[in-house]
């Protein structure tokens, strides 16, 4: 499968400019999101944990209201969860000859097993430097390398009214162009374990996350590099 070609200093997207403030994408600055993200989920589940904990032991007739405490700690966790699957859940299609001809573009982008993986899915998937990606219409999943860890990214392309598959050739494009670029300017809505996410999110989309963790744990490919540009809108709501 393809891998992203590393970018050099003029292969920057121009959105990256409203985010100025951001550090360009790296392993290191997805590493510390990975722990600031653990931190933050359990600086808000541990405390329910101890209130459910304490009653228990200090009243055992509060039982009941420590099982209200334990399912808060349980469901912060999957809110989240379920807020990084939204990045990727289709919309309606628009006009059917605008979208067959969008996905004929697509699909001259694609090899042969991410062609038939989006077919199934809708999900593109692609290496890149920092991980594996699974490019939808308004958002990808970043596996990265080692599979043990995904983030949700939101992000769209910023013309309005595009079927599908421009959508998403567009974000591929971009993400093949300038991968840190991507990453930076898109929006991160969840970071956490595959198997948390999975739960949330549609059939077709569990498989593509399957094959995305499955070549996130293999060795890295490459491919030729492409120098098409697109741009991207980093700006959206999950």
């Amino acid at each position: 499968m393809a891998s992203a070609r590393t970018p050099t200093p003029a292969a920057t997207l121009p959105e990256l400019a409203t985010v100025y403030w951001r550090p360009r994408a790296s392993e290191r600055t997805l590493t510390r999101a990975d722990q600031l993200w653990t931190l933050t989920t359990l600086t808000l589940v541990v405390p329910f944990i101890g209130i459910g904990v304490g009653l228990t032991i200090v009243k055992p007739i509060l039982a009941p209201i420590a099982l209200i405490a334990f399912i808060h700690a349980w469901a912060i966790p999957e809110l989240y969860a379920a807020r990084g699957a939204g990045v990727v859940r289709t919309p309606k299609p628009l006009d059917g000859k605008a979208e067959r001809r969008a996905l004929g573009l697509l699909g001259d982008l694609l090899d042969h097993s991410p062609r038939e993986l989006h077919a199934r899915t809708g999900l593109v998937l692609e290496r890149g430097r920092l991980g594996v990606w699974l490019v939808g219409e308004a958002g990808a999943l970043l596996v990265r390398r080692g599979g043990r860890r995904v983030h949700c990214y939101c992000v769209r392309a910023s013309e309005p009214g595009l079927p599908s598959g421009d959508r998403i050739a567009h974000l591929l494009l971009a993400l093949r162009e300038d991968e840190s670029g991507f990453a930076t300017v898109a929006n991160l809505a969840f970071s956490g374990a595959p198997w948390r996410l999975r739960r949330r999110l549609a059939r077709s989309a569990r498989e593509a996350l399957d094959v995305g963790v499955q070549a996130a744990r293999a060795p890295k490919a490459r491919r030729p590099n492409d120098s098409r540009h697109v741009y991207t809108q980093g700006q959206c709501d999950v």
